[in-house]
């Protein structure tokens, strides 16, 4: 499918109930929290990354399992530490004593969902490893060129508590991230729920694999078609324009913020069953997308100024115009 080419309606209802079913298989672990599911699966449908920042025990790691399984795709785990380094995540070549040759021995990087856990603690050489093969989706040990599988994913975790030992992440490196959110904490009805599943099961052991690695990348190049109006172009460009205007930041979003932002509102309009993006869908992630992309200025700061206020407010002021159909 090209990107000319229109999603049709029975293209569109088989994409929205298979993404449905991955979405119901993870929601079966993550109790109560089906906004951060679809934003994990707007992710992988954008293939982007994905930066949670929350306290530990709300479900990072449980969200990173639970999706590799339901995505029938493989899953690996990276535990950031000081001592990390670069080759313990792309791999290296090691010498074969048998062959008298050395041969490459790969990383954990090649896995279609990668949990980078605590990132921020690992310094900023082993971070760098990273920018390569989150945006290029390759990884160059010696001269040897190496790609990711498809789909491939990163979910990344940082504390926002404990922040001694840590290494603040680059904004090249965030940048690299399509989307930054939080877990939080359950709701009352949906943390019982969960306290009775745990009880007497391990939901995470019974999920089943949705749909496999080949069939998730043809609804990527489905998610590709969904269609984009002008005036829904402008109003990514008007947004993302506002960030470089506004007197309280420093540096705003950069181009691959622009695009990221129209990606995943292509992929959150099949989550909603439609064939095309409407200013809703923008609105939708237009903080997760763009907030951790900007810098404020001193002035904001003493302000008590987040980003994520000054992007609400630039979402609040700039007018929504209504797309063709």
């Amino acid at each position: 499918m090209s990107d000319q080419e229109r999603v049709t309606r029975d293209q569109l209802e088989t994409m929205g109930s298979q993404i449905e079913a991955i979405g119901d298989a993870v929601e079966t672990v993550i109790v109560g929290k089906r906004d951060i599911i679809d934003l994990a699966l707007v992710a992988v449908l954008s293939e982007g990354h994905l930066l949670l920042e929350d306290v530990p025990g709300t479900g990072k790691t449980m969200l990173a399992r639970s999706l590799a399984r339901a995505l029938g795709g493989t899953f690996r785990r990276i535990q950031f530490t000081p001592d990390l380094l670069p080759t313990d995540i792309t791999g290296a070549l090691v010498f074969n004593q048998k062959s008298n040759d050395f041969e490459f021995r790969p990383g954990p990087i090649l896995a279609n969902v990668v949990l980078a856990d605590e990132i921020n603690r690992a310094g900023p050489r082993t971070q760098s490893a990273l920018i390569e093969v989150m945006e290029e989706r390759r990884i160059t040990v010696e001269n040897e060129t190496i790609e990711t599988p498809r789909p491939f994913l990163v979910l990344a975790t940082q504390n926002p508590v404990e922040l001694a030992g840590t290494f603040p992440l680059p904004e090249a490196q965030l940048d690299r991230f399509l989307m930054k959110t939080a877990i939080g904490y359950p709701e009352r009805n949906a943390e019982r729920t969960m306290l009775r599943r745990f009880r007497t099961s391990m939901p995470l052991e019974e999920i089943k694999s949705v749909i496999d690695p080949e069939t998730l990348v043809s609804l990527i190049q489905g998610v590709h078609a969904v269609h984009v109006s002008d005036a829904v172009e402008d109003y990514v460009l008007d947004l993302v324009e506002a960030t470089r205007t506004s007197p309280l930041i420093e540096v705003g979003a950069s181009p691959r913020a622009g695009l990221a932002l129209t990606r995943a509102s292509q992929a959150l309009a099949v989550l909603n069953h439609r064939a095309f993006v409407i200013p809703d869908d923008v609105r939708r992630l237009t903080i997760p997308v763009l907030a951790h992309r900007i810098v404020p200025t001193a002035e904001a700061d003493l302000l008590g100024e987040t980003t994520e206020t000054m992007v609400s407010e630039i979402v609040a002021e700039i007018p929504v115009f209504r797309p063709e159909r």
